[in-house]
Formats: structure tokens, sequence, C-alpha cells
């Protein structure tokens, strides 16, 4: 399985042109991916830098024999009655089984900008992985009191979505909302997590929660080579040196599959680099 994350900056290059065909090219130049996830997603949002469409639809007209999933962090209306959308997105060419939207925590920290937070998870099926969870996010940026709720709340779900697969519901094939669902510990979550290798919430994501337990895929092929960088490269306008805060993390369960994880240190289609894995 082939997969590509980006943090689009809502498919805006450095140059201040929105085009999602760019972020779709630039993210086949990685690879003949089977699963694409992508952060900071917009539909609507006319006043915006490069006043950006409908960002779902164009991606889904870029990629026949995907399937999108959009899934909205912020979802409003302006003063005209527009409806606005701000969130992340996974297509996929694969068989897809559930799909889910969980919002993150939002915990009130007083005079400090943000915004609502969520990880959309796909659970689809691999023709040699079987079940998989993709799971993609994008942490707040300015609170850290903020960042870390979300941390513990994405490993708790990966927790959650393991004790289900150890301990499944009962057997129901009635076709009702109760019907069986897949339940699967092996877990992909990719996506901006705004923080370094070094901050505490990197830490917690990683942390064992009874069995369950979730890996940086970056040491597993380079062992202790730094994380190449996914931020600041070019734009240093956020702070003066490069960073990596776009990860990829996967359950034990699949980190013997991992066999290759890359960054393409050239794109300046966002201001994040895109990074691509597969296993």
């Amino acid at each position: 399985m082939k997969m590509v994350t980006w943090n689009t900056q809502w498919c805006r290059g450095l140059d201040g042109l929105v085009r999602p065909q760019r972020i779709v090219e630039g993210a086949r130049a990685m690879g003949d991916f089977d699963v694409l996830c992508l952060q900071e997603i917009a539909q609507g949002y006319a006043s915006m830098p490069g006043a950006p469409g409908d960002q779902p639809a164009e991606l889904q007209a870029l990629l026949p024999g995907f399937r999108i999933f959009f899934g909205a962090a912020v979802d409003e209306f302006d003063a005209q009655g527009r409806r606005q959308r701000f969130g992340n997105l996974i297509a996929t060419r694969l068989p897809v089984a559930q799909v889910q939207h969980h919002a993150l925590p939002w915990p009130a920290d007083g005079g400090v900008c943000s915004m609502p937070r969520m990880c959309t998870v796909v659970t689809l099926r691999d023709p040699a992985l079987g079940a998989v969870r993709v799971m993609t996010t994008h942490l707040e940026y300015y609170s850290k009191p903020q960042r870390m709720a979300q941390a513990q709340a994405l490993r708790a779900l990966h927790a959650e979505a393991c004790a289900q697969a150890a301990a499944p519901p009962q057997a129901d094939d009635s076709c009702s909302p109760f019907q069986a669902k897949p339940h699967t510990p092996h877990a992909i979550l990719c996506g901006d997590f705004n923080l370094a290798p070094s901050e505490p919430e990197y830490t917690a994501i990683q942390r064992p929660l009874g069995p369950a337990r979730l890996q940086d895929a970056w040491p597993l092929v380079h062992g202790t080579a730094p994380h190449a960088p996914t931020f600041r490269l070019f734009d240093r306008s956020h702070g003066p040196e490069p960073m990596a805060c776009d990860f990829v993390f996967v359950s034990d369960t699949l980190a013997p599959r991992v066999q290759r994880i890359d960054v393409d240190l050239q794109t300046r289609a966002s201001d994040h680099q895109p990074v691509s894995i597969e296993l």
C-alpha cells in the first residue's frame, strides 16, 4: 500500500496561487498512491488568500477512480448564509468498509487563537494488509494545551479501536445500524501535528495504552537520522529554521511492514512538504 500525506495550505503554493491540480500532480510525482491524505482543504472561504472554491469537488474531479471523504473540522456559515467548511480529506482507490469523523478536544485557552480540530478515519481493505484504519488529522498550532489534549485523544482513539478488535461486539448481520463493523488493530495515523519530535505531544502519541501503541514510521526506515524537514523549508514567515512536523505513525502490527518513507524536499506547491510511505 502506498500513501501520501500533505498539508496543502488550501492548495495554495508559495507563489500565492490556489491550484488543487498542482497538489494532485505533486502527490503523483511521489508514486502511484493508493491513499491520499490532505489537510487544510477548504470549501467556501472566498475571502481567504487565493479565494479557494469547492475543493472537495475539485479534487474528486481530479482523482477519477478514487472515493473522496472530507471531514470538516470547521463547518459554519458566513453573514450571507454561504456555507464554509475547512478540514481534512482522504481519497482512496481501495475498497472502503467504514468512515468515521472524530471531533478532537478543544479545551479553553483564553486569549489564544485556535480553531476546532478533528480526525477522519477511513477503514479500507488492502489486498495484502487486510483491513487498515487510515487516520488523518491536523492539530492546533497556537495552543500547546489544546495540542496535548488532541494528541492524547488520538492515542485513545487507537486504543479503543484495538480493544474493539480484540473483543468485538456481538455478531450482527441484520443490515441495520447495529450490523457488525470492521474492527482492526492495523492503523496508520498521519497529518500535520504542528510539533517537533522533541515535543512532549510527540511522545504522548506513542505512549502505550494497554496493548495498543503507535510509533513514528520515520526511524523504522531511517534509524537515528533526523527527520527530513516538512515545514519552513522555503517560507520562513513562521520561524527561522526548517522543521519536521508532518508525521506518519503506524500501529505495532504494521511496523514490520514499513518499507519506505520519504519527503519531497523540492515542491513549493504548499508551505509544507508532502510525505510518502509504502507498506
